[in-house]
C-alpha cells in the first residue's frame, strides 16, 4: 500500500517501522510498496523510488530488518503511466500536480486522460518504451543489490504496463498496440528484462488486473493467455488483483471477490497466483489456500488495520503464534487470559 511518504524517491524512517512491524506481526512476506522505476513513473512527488542508486541503502536497511525478524523482503516495481503527476491523497487539493507545482508530463501508450481532473499524457514513442524497458531492468539490478528476495511488476490497477494490456487505453497501430500479441509485448520485454537481473533462484512475481470490470476492455480470458506466457518467460507467480482501468467502472465489491481470477488462472495457465481482495478473516484466508484457489493470500487493508493480523489469525486457528522475543510474556499472558490456544503454542523468534 501506497504511503506518500518519500522526498525524491527515499525510503526512511516511516518505512523501515511501517514495514517491520508487519514483519514483527508474523508476516512471511513483506512487500513494499510500488516503487518508480523512473522519475516519471511516480503517481505522486512522494512516492517511493528505485530508480537510482541513491536510493539502495536504505531499501538495504528494510530489507536486513525484515530478515531479522524471519520474513522475505520484496520490491514492487512500477510505473504510473497516465496516472502520474498527481497530489497525494494526504492533501486537500486538485487531483492533477501541474509542472508549475513540481509535477511533470504523464506518458502512456495513447494520450487518453484517465479521468476529466488528470492530465492528457504524452503517447510514448518507441524509444520512450525502451527506456521504461531499461527502467525496469536497473531497477531490478538496484533491488537485488539491496538484498531483497523477491520482485514484483506492477502490470495492474491502471498504471502503464497495464494500460499497454487494454484496448481502453492503447489505441496504437504500431508493434505495441492492437492485436493481443502486440499489447502484451511490453509486458513480456519488461519481464525478460528483469530476468537477465534477477536471478532464477529468486521469485519474479507479476501483479495483474485480471479484469477491466469494462465493456471493450482488458478481461479474465487475456489473463489467462497472458499467465501462460508470463510462465513461459520465466514468472513464478501471478497475483491476480482487477479494475483500476477506468474512473467509472462497475465493480461488484464483495468479501473475496477476486478470488475466482487466481483459482481460473492457476488451473488454467499452469502458474502459482496469489489471492488478494477483501479478504479479511483468517478462516476466509485459510480456505483459499486449503481448497486450492491459491497458492497465497496477500493482504493489504486488512494489515494496515492490524499489522499483527498473522499471529492473531494463528490464534484464532488454533495453530502456533510466533511472536517477536521482546514481546512473548505479554503474548503469553494474553493467551492465558483469553485466546483459545495455550500459552504452550507461542514461539519467540530473535
Amino acid at each position: 500500500m501506497c504511503q506518500y511518504s518519500s522526498v525524491d524517491g527515499f525510503a526512511n524512517d516511516w518505512h523501515l517501522a511501517h514495514l517491520g512491524s508487519r514483519a514483527q506481526g508474523g508476516a512471511g512476506l513483506v512487500t513494499l510498496e510500488a516503487a518508480a522505476v523512473l522519475p516519471e513513473g511516480r503517481i505522486s512527488p512522494a512516492d517511493l523510488g528505485v530508480w537510482k542508486d541513491e536510493h539502495i541503502p536504505n531499501l538495504r536497511r528494510i530489507a536486513e530488518f525484515l530478515h531479522s525478524q524471519g520474513a522475505r523482503a520484496g520490491m514492487q516495481l512500477a510505473h504510473a503511466g497516465r496516472k502520474a503527476s498527481t497530489a497525494s491523497p494526504f492533501e486537500t487539493r486538485p487531483v492533477l500536480v501541474t509542472p508549475a507545482e513540481g509535477g511533470w508530463q504523464p506518458l502512456a501508450p495513447s494520450a487518453i486522460a484517465f479521468a476529466p481532473d488528470y492530465a492528457v499524457p504524452a503517447e510514448l514513442n518507441l524509444a520512450g518504451i525502451q527506456a521504461v524497458v531499461e527502467g525496469f531492468r536497473q531497477a531490478a539490478r538496484r533491488v537485488l543489490e539491496a538484498g531483497f528476495d523477491f520482485v514484483e511488476i506492477h502490470a495492474a490497477h491502471g498504471y502503464l504496463l497495464h494500460e499497454f494490456l487494454s484496448p481502453l487505453a492503447n489505441l496504437r497501430t504500431d508493434a505495441y498496440g492492437g492485436s493481443f500479441e502486440n499489447r502484451v509485448r511490453i509486458v513480456l520485454e519488461v519481464v525478460d528484462a528483469v530476468r537477465r537481473e534477477w536471478p532464477e533462484r529468486l521469485p519474479l512475481f507479476v501483479r495483474i488486473s485480471a479484469t477491466d470490470w469494462a465493456d471493450g476492455g482488458w478481461n479474465i480470458d487475456e489473463s489467462v493467455q497472458l499467465a501462460r506466457r508470463l510462465r513461459e518467460n520465466g514468472v513464478d507467480l501471478v497475483d491476480a488483483s482487477s479494475g483500476g482501468m477506468v474512473h467509472d467502472a462497475k465493480v461488484p465489491v464483495a468479501p473475496g471477490y477476486q478470488v475466482g481470477f487466481a483459482s481460473r488462472i492457476r488451473r488454467e495457465a499452469g502458474i502459482a497466483t496469489a489471492a488478494v481482495g477483501l479478504i479479511t478473516e483468517p478462516e476466509q484466508a485459510n480456505a483459499i489456500i486449503a481448497e486450492g484457489e491459491a497458492d497465497f493470500v496477500f493482504l493489504a487493508r486488512a494489515m494496515l488495520r492490524d499489522p499483527y493480523w498473522p499471529v492473531h489469525a494463528a490464534a484464532a486457528l488454533g495453530e502456533a503464534a510466533s511472536w517477536p522475543k521482546q514481546y512473548l510474556r505479554a503474548a503469553v499472558q494474553g493467551a492465558t487470559a483469553r485466546l483459545p490456544i495455550g500459552p504452550q503454542a507461542l514461539t519467540a523468534r530473535a
